[in-house]
């Protein structure tokens, strides 16, 4: 098959790039290259190469600068959700597009998760920018697969747990306060890619959910990783209320693979297994780039 992945230098793109590259023909141009807000530039490429499937892992992810730059977030997450929506389906292509744990508000108690068929009430702009490219996807596309997930990280990018091991190598003696009532499912973008292969494979539409298995705080999640890096640090658990923010994040963002569970397709592992592995691979690599950043 013919892929396109929109987004493709991010720290998912480059790993869906990194599999998928080995049996298929694949293009990665990133953000840089395609700005998906440019429709010209969309209907361009997409005519021109005309791909049997586009993965959209370009978004406007800066959570709190959305807040602010909603126009920018507006053109990325909705009018270019939309845009890529529109030019598969004068292909006839198929979509699949990266969304967040964000469209939901995280009221449920901590043990809950949310399933693909829960009301979406998203409380930032993000969120609502999210969602809304939801939307426009399944109004202008009706071949298309839309991943929910949450709190990524891999080796490439920046992300929760690189900042974390950088912040306690420039100074281990140093009290660190990390959220410790916000809920979610650490997720590595390496599972995430063999989860898009494996979808990939298969003809499901819809909205699906995708995130490791199990849950943890951010700051059971920092610890479990420091710990498995094996560097020393002191961190402290603190309220969302001691740390705020001006994005408001959900208290709860567990989201349960129902889909993929039901349909025998889901990949995915405990979150402190997929850690283990990442730290196997990749230690060294992530201590050198901690050291010198």
């Amino acid at each position: 098959m013919k892929i396109l992945i929109t987004g493709g230098h991010g720290q998912l793109g480059s790993d869906i790039y990194e599999l998928l590259a080995k049996t298929h023909e694949v293009l990665s141009p990133g953000s840089k290259e395609l700005d998906i807000s440019n429709s010209t530039a969309v209907n361009s490429i997409i005519s021109r190469e005309n791909p049997d499937i586009l993965i959209n892992c370009a978004a406007y992810t800066a959570v709190d600068n959305c807040e602010t730059e909603n126009k920018r977030a507006f053109e990325v997450n909705v009018k270019g959700a939309e845009n890529l929506a529109i030019a598969m389906e004068k292909i006839s292509g198929r979509l699949l597009h990266i969304s967040t744990d964000y469209v939901f508000d995280g009221h449920k108690a901590a043990t809950g998760k949310y399933i693909e068929t829960d009301p979406t009430t998203p409380l930032s702009q993000y969120g609502k920018t999210k969602l809304a490219g939801e939307e426009a996807i399944a109004s202008h596309s009706s071949n298309f697969l839309i991943l929910r997930t949450a709190w990524l990280y891999g080796r490439k990018g920046n992300n929760f747990l690189k900042t974390m091991l950088r912040l306690v190598i420039a100074n281990p003696t140093r009290e660190l306060k990390v959220v410790d009532d916000q809920y979610g499912s650490l997720t590595w973008t390496a599972t995430m890619a063999r989860q898009i292969e494996r979808v990939l494979a298969g003809t499901m539409q819809g909205i699906v959910h995708a995130t490791a298995e199990g849950s943890s705080t951010w700051y059971e999640g920092a610890c479990y990783f420091l710990d498995a890096m094996g560097v020393p640090y002191n961190l402290s658990p603190c309220t969302t209320a001691e740390y705020p923010t001006p994005a408001h994040r959900p208290a709860n963002s567990i989201l349960e693979n129902s889909r993929l569970k039901q349909e025998g397709l889901s990949v995915f592992k405990s979150w402190q297994e997929d850690i283990d592995h990442f730290v196997e691979l990749y230690r060294q690599q992530l201590i050198k780039e901690a050291t010198v950043s």
